[in-house]
């Protein structure tokens, strides 16, 4: 008797198995190579470096376990840190809001003209340069020290300012200026995003608006553009917030690393200091698990702001 309740058991399971796989094993091999490729390179990369947190590793010598000792440091000794955090912190939360309205603001205006591939080109450009050439240019131009750089010749013209300000060296005017040139860049993935997402709006959705009484273009943005696109408003406030705590390229090609202070060093400056320069990987690793820690939290809370319920 037992075997034979055995028996049904094995057949039930196998029958779920089998009904599982005809239904959905075609989808599962289609996503098999994405899913191997974001196993390997995302999932592990994480793993290992939680893994390497509890260790003193300097590349020449095998991974010496130490405990919670890099997160004692990190936390109790290192002000440095204290203050990349507080940087990271107030440079996300400035830019990434700032940067995902800009990149949705200016897609939702350029859908309302002619000739969009245009001016879609003009403000996509500048993501496309990438982070060396587009700070550059800021550096040796916009924001240069002297009274030949654009910004201090118009300030002296206007009399605001008499002696040339020295942007990339004052710790009162770096973080605004990296801010600038953050946001001039931010027009990116999720600018594309939004692009893409104004023109799948379904046109019955604006008529039927405007016979409940919408009556301008504001009126349909807030009342019927918005509420029909809260995935892409999810994706990309995500991307938004993610990208301004990994920001680091653009605070160290215009003030050098470290800043001057670290008046604009981030989480990533330093652990690219400890990792890069200094060759404590597991140092850096503890770094990363608390950058890992805090721009997930961000984005569970974003998640449960623009998460829709449909």
């Amino acid at each position: 008797m037992a075997r034979v309740v055995t028996a049904q058991r094995t057949t039930i399971r196998a029958t779920g198995l089998t009904a599982f796989w005809r239904k959905w094993g075609v989808y599962y091999l289609m996503m098999a190579p994405y899913l191997i490729i974001f196993f390997v390179f995302t999932v592990l990369p994480v793993l290992a470096a939680a893994g390497l947190s509890f260790t003193y590793y300097n590349l020449l010598q095998p991974p010496h376990f130490v405990g919670l000792a890099n997160y004692q440091i990190l936390f109790v000794d290192d002000d440095v840190f204290y203050t990349t955090l507080r940087n990271t912190i107030y440079f996300a939360f400035i830019t990434g809001p700032l940067g995902f309205f800009l990149s949705f603001f200016f897609a939702w205006l350029i859908h309302q003209v002619r000739g969009r591939a245009y001016f879609s080109l003009a403000l996509y450009a500048p993501a496309m340069t990438g982070a060396i050439v587009l700070t550059i240019f800021f550096k040796q131009n916009l924001f240069s020290g002297d009274q030949y750089g654009i910004l201090n010749h118009f300030l002296i013209g206007l009399g605001v300012i008499q002696d040339p300000l020295i942007w990339l060296q004052d710790q009162r005017t770096l973080l605004p200026v990296v801010m600038v040139v953050t946001l001039w860049s931010s027009m990116n993935t999720g600018f594309l995003i939004w692009l893409a997402a104004l023109g799948s709006v379904e046109q019955e959705l604006y008529e039927a608006g405007r016979i409940d009484g919408i009556r301008n273009r504001i009126q349909e943005m807030w009342y019927v553009t918005l509420p029909s696109l809260k995935p892409q408003i999810l994706l990309t406030s995500v991307l938004a917030i993610v990208a301004a705590f990994g920001q680091y390229q653009i605070s160290q090609n215009l003030a050098g690393l470290p800043s001057p202070l670290y008046a604009v060093d981030t989480i990533v400056s330093h652990l690219w200091d400890y990792a890069f320069i200094r060759f404590e990987m597991g140092f850096a690793s503890a770094i990363a698990v608390v950058l890992f820690v805090v721009s997930f939290g961000c984005s569970r809370l974003l998640f449960r702001l623009f998460a829709s319920n449909d």
